[in-house]
C-alpha cells in the first residue's frame, strides 16, 4: 500500500489538490490548528508562571516545584513518537482530536491535586495526551498543504503556541492574584476546553493521508534512516538547544521578578509574557527569513537575537529585562519554526516520524532546560542561567557552522566528479 507522502507526490505531478492561501479549507485548517496549538501550549505550560506559588505552598525549592513542567515536557517527548505511528494507522485528525481531548480532561483535574507529588504526576499524564498533537499536526499540514505555503503554514501553528503559552501564563498570573494559583489552573483548563471544541468544529477531513499499518520493525526502520541523516540528526539538535535556552528562561524568569530588587506581584509576573506576542509574529515571518536570508542565514538571525537577549536581561533593570525577553522570545521563535518546517521539507517519507524525532528532542530541551535552569538559578543566580543559555546557543552556532562546511565540501566533491565524467 502506497504511504501518504507517496499518494501526494504522485497526486502533484497530475494536479496539486493540496491547500494553498486562498484556497477553500486553508483558512478553517489554519485557524483550527492554531487553536490546538494554543492549547498546546497553554496546558503544557500552565504551571510555569506559577511556580513561586507553588514553592510556597508547599515548601518546595525552585528545582523541584520545576518538575511540574518538566514532566510534562518529558512524557510528551517519550511518547511522541509512538504517538506519531498510531497517527500513522489511525489518522491525524482523529489522533489530534482524541489526544486534545484527554489532555482538557487532566487538566480540570489537576487544580485539586492534593500535594506537589500528585500534581507533577497528573502533569505526566497531561504531556503525555498533548503528545499526540505536535507531530500528528506538522505529518498533518505536510500532507494538505502544498510545499511553497508550508512554511507559513507550520509558522502559523507555531504562532498558535506562543498565543498560547502567553495567554495561558497571563491567565494563570491574575487568577493567581486574585483566588489563588489552583484557580488559575482551572481557567487554563476552561480555556482550553473551548479551544478543543474549535478545533473539532473547524478542522477539515484529510484528502490526502492513506493509512498505514502499525508495524514495529517498519517503525523501527523509519526512525533508523531519519536518525541516520546528518541534515535531521543537525535540526533535531539545533531544536533541543533552542528550547534548553527558552526552557531555562522561562521557568525561572518568575522567581527572578519576584524577588528584589523587582518584588512584582503574582499578576504582573504572568502579564510579562505578552512578549509571547513578539514570538507570533517571529514564527509567522519565518518564511520570508528563510527566502531572504537562506535556512542558515535565518537561524544565524535567530542565535544572534537569542543571544543579545540572554546578555541584555543581565541588567538590575525591568526595562532591560524586557527587551531581553522580547529578544530572546523573538530569536527562539523564528529558529524554531525555520528547524521545524526544515524537517518537514527535508524528510520524504515518514514524515510523522521525522516530525516525531524532531518534537521529541525539542521537549526534552525544554525539560533539561527547566530542570537545569533551575539548577542554574540556585547556583548562580540569574547569571547562572544566562550561561547555560549562552552556552546552548553557541552549540547552534557550531552545529549550524559544521553544517555549511559540509555543505561546501559536498559541493566541490560533486564538482569534481562532474569535471571527471565529463572529461572522460
Amino acid at each position: 500500500m502506497p504511504s501518504a507522502s507517496t499518494k501526494a507526490a504522485a497526486t502533484s505531478t497530475v494536479a496539486d489538490t493540496r491547500l494553498s492561501p486562498g484556497a477553500p479549507g486553508y483558512r478553517r485548517m489554519s485557524f483550527a490548528l492554531f487553536a490546538a496549538g494554543l492549547a498546546t501550549f497553554a496546558l503544557l505550560y500552565s504551571t510555569q508562571a506559577l511556580l513561586p506559588a507553588i514553592s510556597a505552598e508547599f515548601g518546595a525549592t525552585a528545582s523541584a516545584a520545576s518538575w511540574t513542567v518538566s514532566a510534562a515536557t518529558g512524557a510528551l517527548a517519550l511518547l511522541v513518537l509512538p504517538m506519531s505511528a498510531l497517527s500513522e494507522r489511525f489518522g491525524r485528525r482523529a489522533l489530534m482530536t482524541a489526544s486534545l481531548a484527554v489532555a482538557v480532561v487532566v487538566g480540570l483535574l489537576v487544580p485539586f491535586a492534593p500535594s506537589l507529588e500528585w500534581l507533577v504526576a497528573l502533569r505526566a499524564v497531561q504531556g503525555a495526551a498533548l503528545a499526540g498533537l505536535p507531530a500528528s499536526a506538522m505529518a498533518f499540514l505536510a500532507e494538505e498543504v502544498r510545499p511553497k505555503a508550508l512554511i507559513a503554514a507550520i509558522g502559523l501553528f507555531v504562532a498558535g503556541n506562543s498565543i498560547g503559552g502567553m495567554s495561558g501564563r497571563i491567565v494563570t498570573g491574575w487568577a493567581a492574584q486574585l483566588w489563588g494559583w489552583r484557580a488559575g489552573l482551572l481557567a487554563v483548563g476552561l480555556m482550553a476546553v473551548v479551544c478543543a471544541v474549535v478545533f473539532r468544529l473547524m478542522i477539515p477531513k484529510a484528502r490526502h493521508f492513506t493509512p498505514g499499518s502499525l508495524n514495529p520493525r517498519a517503525l523501527a526502520r523509519t526512525v533508523r534512516t531519519h536518525l541516520s541523516d546528518p541534515l535531521l540528526m543537525r535540526l533535531y539538535a539545533i531544536g533541543a538547544l533552542f528550547m534548553t535556552v527558552f526552557g531555562a528562561v522561562y521557568t525561572v524568569i518568575g522567581y527572578r521578578l519576584v524577588e528584589a530588587p523587582f518584588s512584582l506581584p503574582q499578576g504582573v509576573v504572568g502579564s510579562i509574557f505578552l512578549v509571547y506576542l513578539v514570538g507570533t509574529v517571529s514564527s509567522a515571518a519565518a518564511g520570508k527569513l528563510v527566502a531572504r536570508l537562506g535556512r542558515r542565514g535565518a537561524l544565524y538571525l535567530a542565535v544572534g537575537t537569542t543571544a543579545a537577549g540572554l546578555l541584555l536581561s543581565l541588567a538590575d533593570t525591568l526595562t532591560a529585562v524586557l527587551l531581553g525577553l522580547v529578544l530572546i522570545t523573538a530569536g527562539f521563535f523564528a529558529g524554531h519554526a525555520v528547524a521545524s518546517s526544515s524537517v518537514s521539507r527535508t524528510a520524504t517519507t515518514g514524515r510523522a516520524q521525522a516530525s516525531a524525532l524532531y518534537q521529541s528532542a525539542y521537549y526534552v530541551g525544554s525539560s533539561v532546560g527547566g530542570t537545569l535552569g533551575a539548577i542554574a538559578f540556585h547556583a548562580g543566580g540569574w547569571a547562572g542561567t544566562v550561561l547555560l543559555g549562552l552556552v546552548a546557543v553557541l552549540g547552534v552556532v557550531s552545529i549550524t557552522l559544521y553544517g555549511s562546511h559540509s555543505a561546501r565540501v559536498a559541493a566541490r566533491a560533486e564538482a569534481r566528479r562532474f569535471q571527471l565524467r565529463t572529461a572522460a
